[in-house]
């Protein structure tokens, strides 16, 4: 049943009555209205190849996968290319490449960057750099780019996750032994200096992803594993920084446990304050491919949200929670979309309870490419996003490997409002009937309805662009008959407004 909300407009002979459909009102939305980040793809150059990894450190953004070359903003494969071995630096600002350009000879899985900015830590498959001998992991300087020729730990096998925290480097992958000493996919080194630190936790099966706390209390771990130190804890694990003993994780037994149909596995972590983050993705019909939040501090499983499409990519800034994913089947989640909308891989959610927030961008999936899932890889701070991924577009442009988002001013605009259908009576009063519209990076808009230059009602609404659009209606009343009327909506996300079309009426 729908709701009847009248307001009398002062200074004219005029009663607005909005009709409102049943849902929460526009307050109970979570966490706000308005995304961190613009919708917008800012400029940037692109790779002819898959970016797997990305990490920041001050203005100097680096990216790491399976390409070989880069190339200028909207170029098409093949032109306007540069040189680049599985690894390449951007500037945070323009999206340019900097001069950084080590030779690899294989591919990179993971980077990160130390807390002050100075060290790039960069692992994957690869086993030279330079011509200089370094097994699947290798450290820079982020100032003058060169490779830290003292620093050269030796890993066995593909290095698949990186953290950095304090004077450690947290190492995850598919390794059995580091420097010669066994280390089952999991070990840590010194930060400086590269020798190997007794951390040591074994875990029994590839490690997909790491993070440190905020705090430097904790580390969490992902993969396919089920067991740390020969003890239970499937494809999630919160370790000791000192000594990689498991704590107890209980947010960790939303992930279900592999069965004959469904099998799923962490794929990446991101924590932010007292809050870890853990994304995950399935084989089989129906496995979990969503997000959890746990609280640092205790482990405690504070929301999972349930979307369909395995979740590669997390992020964390402020209140959201932004995703790559190939997300096709998000009914579980409030005002969430069903099976049969299409996949879209890029999205965010409340940092707060999980729902879906207002952020829409897509991208597709290379066909072509080894992974073919979208968004594999995410980076940012309080002001910008970037994506690595295998995808060949963003928001229906050439833009390949790598994207950025920010928050510059401006942002998305709402649509443009239609023409509304009017309905006259002999009474002197005017129906104005209008559908919403949606922003992509803003849930609720204001919708203003104008006879003439007189704005006769003022509502805020929420929309999702996958929702079925809604129709609101406006009575205006007191008006002459024999007369002519016009009327428009206005549509206004705070930033930008957009004004519909105008269609007259006579009252008979």
């Amino acid at each position: 049943m729908k709701k009847l909300v009248v307001a009398l407009v002062t200074g004219a002979a005029v009663v607005a009555a909005a009709l409102i459909p049943s849902g929460p009102p526009v307050e109970a939305a979570t966490p706000g209205f308005a995304s961190a980040v613009s919708a917008i793809k800012q400029s940037s150059w692109q790779t002819n190849n898959s970016v797997n990894a990305l990490a920041i450190a001050g203005n100097t953004v680096f990216a790491g996968g399976l390409f070989t070359r880069i190339r200028q903003p909207g170029k098409v494969a093949g032109q306007g290319e540069t040189v680049r071995t599985y690894i390449a630096a951007f500037d945070r600002r323009t999206g340019a490449p900097t001069s950084f350009a080590p030779t690899l000879n294989g591919p990179v899985y993971s980077i990160a960057t130390s807390p002050d900015g100075k060290w790039v830590v960069i692992g994957g498959d690869f086993t030279t750099v330079n011509g200089i001998r370094r097994s699947k992991i290798a450290m820079f300087s982020v100032v003058t780019g060169k490779l830290v020729a003292a620093w050269d730990p030796v890993v066995t096998a593909r290095v698949k996750a990186l953290a950095i925290s304090g004077s450690s480097v947290y190492i995850g992958g598919a390794f059995r032994s580091i420097d010669g000493t066994t280390r089952n996919r999991l070990g840590a080194v010194r930060l400086l200096q590269g020798d190997l630190l007794p951390w040591n936790p074994n875990a029994n099966n590839d490690v997909y992803a790491l993070d440190v706390s905020d705090n430097g209390t904790r580390v969490f771990a992902g993969g396919p594993f089920s067991t740390i130190n020969g003890k239970d804890h499937y494809s999630l694990a919160m370790l000791n920084t000192t000594t990689g003993a498991a704590y107890s994780f209980p947010a960790a037994a939303a992930i279900p446990k592999p069965t004959v149909t469904c099998t799923t596995r962490v794929k990446d972590i991101d924590t932010l304050g007292d809050k870890v983050f853990v994304s995950n993705g399935g084989d089989g019909k129906g496995c979990y491919d969503g997000v959890l939040a746990a609280q640092v501090s205790t482990g405690k499983l504070l929301w999972k949200n349930n979307c369909l499409g395995a979740t590669e990519a997390i992020k964390a800034i402020g209140n959201w929670v932004y995703k790559g994913s190939h997300a096709h089947d998000c009914s579980s989640s409030p005002n969430g979309f069903s099976d049969g909308s299409g996949t879209h891989y890029l999205l965010v959610e409340s940092a707060i309870d999980g729902n879906l927030g207002p952020w829409y961008p897509n991208t597709d999936a290379n066909p072509k490419s080894t992974t073919k899932v979208g968004p594999l890889a995410m980076a940012g701070t309080d002001t910008d996003l970037w994506v690595g991924g295998d995808f060949l577009h963003v928001n229906g442009t050439v833009q390949q490997g790598i994207t950025r988002f920010t928050n510059a001013p401006g942002g998305a605009a709402p649509g443009v409002p239609k023409a509304p259908t009017l309905t006259a009576t002999t009474a002197g009063r005017v129906y104005v009937k209008y559908n919403d519209v949606y922003d992509v990076d803003n849930l609720s808009l204001t919708y203003n309805v104008f006879r003439g230059s007189l704005s006769i009602g003022s509502n805020k609404y929420v929309s999702y662009y996958w929702q079925a659009r809604k129709s609101y209606q406006v009575m205006d009343r007191g008006l002459k008959r024999g007369s002519t009327y016009t009327y428009h909506i206005e549509v206004h996300d705070g930033r930008n407004i957009k004004k519909g079309p105008a269609v007259s009426v006579k009252i008979p």
